[in-house]
């Protein structure tokens, strides 16, 4: 069985809509969610579908206590689903080309530290973009700076608010994310 490990700061829909693609799946769990947020939404969102799950601070993340954890779990892939830390040096060593993440926006545009949700969207509409999209890459010890995996796009209209994009983007991460989780985990 491969497990995953899923790590997320907000809501947790990304999170959500990984745990039900795998939720009946016969050779992928997802085995613990993760948050930096104690009081994030996706941990209610995780208890509620049944998949183990807690939070954590700063200090353990820095400190590598969150990496020993991993290590223990040996997970297949630890996903990064709207998680906006950026993961310690020690955790991509510990784990290299196991980490992804997905980024709401075509990278090498619109990506770095704060690029990240409204942000990004709001980005796109000033740029006067023509589209956007999704980027699912590994993650390395710089943001959003990883080898690509994936990308899709998603045109944008002139008339077209960030919210619009928001959700034109949020429709491709549902879409796309657990089926090119499930590929990795398969490719092997």
């Amino acid at each position: 069985m491969k497990r995953i490990v899923i790590f997320a700061s907000g809501s947790g829909s990304n999170a959500e809509n990984i745990i039900n693609y795998f939720k009946d799946h016969n050779s992928v769990t997802v085995s613990l969610l993760l948050s930096n947020k104690k009081e994030a939404a996706v941990l209610d969102r995780a208890n509620r579908l049944k998949v183990p799950a807690m939070s954590f601070n700063r200090k353990a993340f820095e400190a590598g206590i969150v990496t020993s954890l991993l290590q223990n779990l040996s997970p297949d892939l630890i996903v990064l689903a709207g998680f906006l830390w950026k993961v310690p040096e020690d955790m991509v060593k510990a784990f290299p080309g196991k980490i992804v993440n997905i980024h709401p926006a075509l990278l090498p545009k619109f990506g770095g530290k704060g690029m990240y949700g409204m942000f990004v969207h709001q980005a796109v509409i000033e740029n006067k973009e023509k589209e956007s999209g999704i980027t699912i890459h590994y993650v390395n010890e710089h943001y959003d700076e990883g080898a690509v995996i994936f990308q899709q796009s998603t045109p944008v209209a002139e008339t077209d608010t960030a919210e619009d994009v928001a959700a034109k983007v949020h429709e491709l991460e549902y879409a796309h994310f657990p089926v090119i989780i499930d590929q990795l985990l398969h490719a092997e």
